[in-house]
């Protein structure tokens, strides 16, 4: 982990270094280059950090569902040939009533429906608190902040080149995303 995020630095430090020696071409070239490059930056490393702890504050509180693998849904999207269910039936664990072996008469249908209606987890404020918490988060939001500030202080000061703007808002993108990649796993 240590030696991830000194590689991430060093990836951060080398750009800063390229981006300033525009600074030595052009004044006005750098500042785009440099606010650009920030801005995209800080939004993909807020995004991924409040990602990661909305994860992690799940994880912890215990309110998330254990997803089956995509192609396991296509190919037995009612898990009629899970091994497991098929198991925990024949046993007599899972907690079905065996409808084929009960008589009409002795089936209570309403009984049935409510436990049902009881295992399905609903929206609660609860699960709604954890996730609200990565996207209303000042990771998130202050990047994007700073993006719009500076974008706004580039063009009232008339140093605005979208020229040398929009490919810097690129290179932080990539950058922002190897260095969450590196970062964050």
């Amino acid at each position: 982990m240590r030696i991830m995020v000194k590689k991430a630095i060093s990836i951060f430090f080398i750009t800063q270094v390229l981006i300033i020696s525009t600074y030595f071409y052009s004044s006005s070239m750098f500042a785009n280059i440099e606010v650009a490059f920030l801005s995209a930056f800080l939004v993909i490393a807020g995004a991924s950090l409040a990602y990661k702890k909305m994860v992690d504050s799940q994880l912890r509180s215990k309110s998330f569902e254990e997803k089956r693998d995509i192609l396991d849904e296509i190919e037995d999207p009612h898990e009629l040939y899970d091994d497991k269910v098929n198991d925990e039936v024949r046993e007599g664990t899972l907690g079905y009533v065996e409808i084929n072996e009960a008589n009409a008469d002795e089936l209570d249908l309403k009984t049935i429906v409510k436990e049902e209606k009881a295992k399905i987890k609903t929206f609660s404020v609860k699960s709604m608190k954890y996730g609200a918490r990565g996207t209303v988060s000042l990771y998130r939001i202050a990047p994007y902040i700073f993006l719009i500030l500076s974008f706004i202080a580039l063009k009232n000061n008339e140093l605005l080149d979208l020229r040398f703007y929009l490919p810097s808002l690129a290179l932080g993108i990539v950058v922002g995303s190897i260095i969450s990649k590196k970062s964050l796993s």
